[in-house]
């Protein structure tokens, strides 16, 4: 795509091939730090051509060829595209003019004019890669790339076959809550399925955007109350893909951090139905991050443990060494324990953890009824029915939650809430 408003002939648009193909990049700061990862990317044999490079593109010099002095003539022989990236002009013309001299196009970074090659805004959605040029404005560009990624990721802008729609399963993570924190990759797999099997914490928003001809199959597990047993889920999903569909199973948070998620891979993989997996962000780092507490903080925690809490202390079921947490001095992330909080907490201060150990609850985390409750080990159980406290929310126990919230514990520990 390309817009150039009348100043004249424009660039012919054509997506290069560079696979296996010598390119070089002359300039070693951060310009060519934004493009040296696309070239390599794209499978170029990269060489970067700088007295000093940056640390970044120092670590890509694996995957790259650094040559450490000024630039040469010669070093555009045999190559078949040349970035000119560097602050001096006078570097970025001689650049220029030795591509041109040996009919190689080449992108100027200081100077569109300059060269004979415009690097457009790149995005991709599903298997569609969008190229715009603005008339060698590159912020218009990039707004302009942005609103039509963002169209055709919301489906207002069509894009048949765009995805992968080969029958099968695709288990998508979809994060904490907050729908603006699903992955690139997630959305994706939601516009290329038949069927959406969707718990009731995965981000409800989006199955607003699924089309008229997706079937919507609800496996929600409600704390005390209706559930989705994993045998119905399993067959579920079983069922549609052996019916030559592709069935997406949405569900919150990470697929495999407490998620069952290994448990649905393993029921396709009897069944001989492909299984693929798109991680999600962990509700167990992502809701404290969001509510502003690190899960480890230098001096003050150098270990977190994520425990579920589903069982409580001494169930014959339990596989959770609470003596041995106790013993810990990092940070617990405590998943589906609202409902045992107190017995965990009491079992913690029985094996020796301070019953002053800072606590924060978020409840309802990245969502727009989140609240953060401060209290203590010693007070959890009585603060949780004191505020009304209901799943889904987060327990981290630690020092940690003293330290993004010194005010609140500085005194000594106590109870309270705060907005999230």
């Amino acid at each position: 795509m390309s817009d150039d408003s009348g100043t004249g002939p424009g660039p012919y648009l054509a997506g290069l091939v560079l696979a296996g193909r010598r390119v070089v990049v002359v300039g070693g700061g951060h310009v060519a730090q934004r493009r040296i990862p696309t070239l390599i990317a794209a499978g170029a044999q990269v060489v970067v051509v700088s007295p000093e490079v940056t640390p970044a593109i120092e670590g890509m010099s694996a995957e790259t060829t650094l040559l450490l002095r000024e630039f040469r003539e010669s070093d555009v022989d045999d190559c078949w595209y040349v970035v000119a990236a560097t602050d001096d002009p006078v570097v970025n013309a001689r650049v220029a003019a030795a591509a041109e001299a040996r009919r190689i196009f080449c992108v100027r970074s200081d100077d569109a004019t300059g060269g004979t090659a415009w690097t457009p805004a790149v995005g991709n959605h599903g298997s569609l890669t969008v190229g715009v040029l603005g008339n060698r404005d590159p912020r218009r560009s990039a707004a302009v790339r942005d609103d039509i990624v963002t169209a055709l990721r919301e489906g207002l802008l069509a894009a048949p076959d765009a995805h992968d729609r080969q029958p099968g399963v695709v288990l998508v993570g979809g994060g904490p809550g907050d729908p603006d924190l699903v992955t690139v990759a997630a959305r994706h797999a939601l516009a290329s399925a038949d069927v959406v099997v969707a718990d009731r914490l995965a981000p409800r928003e989006l199955l607003d955007g699924l089309g008229p001809d997706v079937e919507l199959i609800d496996v929600a597990k409600l704390p005390r109350g209706r559930y989705a047993s994993q045998d119905f889920i399993n067959e579920v999903i079983v069922d549609r893909a052996r019916q030559g569909k592709r069935v997406v199973r949405f569900k919150g948070g990470d697929n495999f951090v407490f998620g069952r998620g290994f448990e649905e891979v393993l029921a396709c993989r009897e069944a001989g139905v492909p299984v693929s997996i798109v991680p999600g962000l962990s509700s167990a780092i992502a809701v404290p991050a969001r509510a502003g507490i690190p899960v480890t903080h230098r001096g003050v925690a150098h270990d977190f443990t994520v425990v579920s809490g589903h069982l409580a202390p001494g169930h014959p079921d339990s596989l959770v060494s609470w003596e041995g947490l106790s013993r810990m001095q990092g940070t617990l992330v405590l998943l589906m324990a609202v409902e045992n909080a107190a017995a965990i907490a009491h079992a913690l201060v029985e094996g020796g953890r301070d019953a002053a150990t800072p606590v924060a609850v978020v409840a309802d985390g990245t969502m727009p009824a989140e609240r953060t409750v401060l209290t203590s080990l010693g007070s959890l159980g009585e603060d949780l029915a004191r505020h009304a406290v209901r799943p889904p929310a987060i327990i981290v126990v630690g020092d940690v939650v003293a330290v993004a919230h010194p005010d609140h514990f500085a005194p000594g520990p106590h109870s309270g809430e705060t907005d999230g």
